[in-house]
């Protein structure tokens, strides 16, 4: 991850010292999206335990999922002011000691097999996951500034790495018989640590705004609401977290319960899903570099679609699997794409971030709920199809994440190398 040169280090000829920076900060990020994805998925990829342990109906695995959704859409809105308050790196470490201490009680409510203490648990949980996530890729944007090259597809390849490596532990402590407590407890200690190193190496903060300015902060955050382009990539944001979450939440149940098969086999299907989406993230660089945002977009969300009917109208496992492979590389861009539209102005770009990032998350809110309800009429497979209507709406509103400012002049579609 390099980009262009600048000043160099004293005493070290050659090299370039705000790259070298810009470049620590890049691996840095990387890391803290891949701690996010690691944590999600050890707990998405257990949601079959955590159905059995608690005897949960899809309905009401559906609202607990729900009430986690709301704290996310509640921190969401705040999370660029509270940036702009008291910078990135604090930002992120604030918002995993959330998720992390909350996650804890999870583990220990599903432990017990109390329920009422699992609901507040997801609700804190998700208000710290969501703060985390508007927090790093603000520091991902930043650093794409700093480098000059749209890199947030390999941050967001850095999250899908975390939950391919979080689907295969969550499928090897199945089998191997481990509680969700145990397994999440000792998982979640390991990541907090990991997050306090990585964001050691962010770049730093800006100066905090002066006493007399910070209420500007929150009105610049609320004005954000009112711009027709924020709002549209909100929306093609929202048709992205749909079409990721309603995976993320439903596929392993679908993989178990479509084909009557294991828990284990359900968290193998989730780890195709998530693989394809990471391979789709590691090359979306080079593409977006080639070919542009929008020709980019439309080409991944009619692999999702296409990736979707399959998955959910194919007799057997095997072509289904095939069309989770192929959903998983259409969902891949869209919400890494959507990330660098809002960023597009650096001196907007906290506010810009947090109402996309509330927008998008959004479909955590209503999806968990809406699907849970459409699975206790059809089952958990089918009723993912409705997940097609959003992918048409995404379709059509591509063209609002088409770069502007000083990312219209940098995005030009490059020949490939010969």
């Amino acid at each position: 991850m390099s980009g262009s040169p600048a000043a160099h280090v004293p005493g070290v000829p050659g090299v370039p010292a705000d790259r070298r920076r810009a470049d620590r900060a890049a691996w840095a990020t990387f890391a803290v999206f891949t701690l996010n994805g690691l944590v999600f998925a050890n707990w998405v990829s257990r949601l079959p335990a955590v159905r059995d342990a608690l005897d949960l109906t899809p309905a009401r695995l559906g609202i607990l999922l729900l009430v986690g959704s709301v704290g996310s859409v509640l921190a969401l809105p705040l999370t660029g002011a509270v940036v702009q308050r008291i910078g990135t790196r604090r930002t992120v470490v604030l918002a995993a000691t959330l998720n992390v201490v909350s996650f804890a009680f999870v583990a220990v409510a599903v432990g017990i097999g109390e329920v009422g203490l699992l609901a507040p648990a997801l609700f804190a949980g998700q208000a710290g996951i969501a703060a985390w996530d508007v927090s790093m890729n603000l520091e991902g944007g930043a650093v794409e500034q700093a480098l000059g090259r749209a890199i947030m597809p390999r941050f967001h390849a850095g999250f899908s790495l975390g939950t391919v490596l979080g689907a295969g532990m969550g499928a090897l402590a199945a089998l191997a018989g481990i509680s969700v407590m145990v397994h999440l407890l000792v998982v979640l200690g390991l990541i907090y640590v990991a997050v306090l190193l990585s964001v050691r190496a962010f770049l730093p903060d800006p100066p905090p705004a002066p006493a007399g300015e910070r209420h500007h902060g929150w009105r610049t955050t609320f004005r954000a609401w009112t711009e027709r382009r924020t709002l549209l990539v909100g929306l093609v944001v929202l048709a992205a977290a749909l079409t990721e979450g309603a995976a993320n939440d439903w596929l392993a149940l679908a993989v178990v319960d479509g084909f009557g098969t294991t828990n284990a086999v359900g968290a193998v299907g989730f780890g195709i899903f998530v693989t394809a989406m990471t391979a789709m993230r590691l090359v979306g660089t080079e593409l977006l570099d080639r070919y542009g945002r929008v020709p980019v977009l439309r080409l991944s969300t009619a692999l999702a679609l296409v990736g979707l009917l399959l998955f959910t109208l194919s007799p057997a496992m095997l072509p289904a699997l095939a069309g989770a492979v192929l959903w998983g590389l259409g969902a891949a861009l869209g919400f890494p794409v959507g990330m660098s539209a809002a960023s597009d102005e650096p001196v907007h770009a906290a506010a810009r971030v947090s109402v996309v990032s509330s927008i998008g998350y959004t479909a955590f809110l209503a999806g968990p709920p809406l699907l849970g309800l459409l699975a206790e009429q059809v089952g958990y497979r089918l009723s993912l199809l409705a997940i097609a209507v959003p992918l048409v709406l995404g379709l059509a509103l591509v063209p609002a994440a088409r770069p502007i400012g000083p990312a219209a002049r940098e995005e030009e579609p490059r020949p490939s190398r010969p």
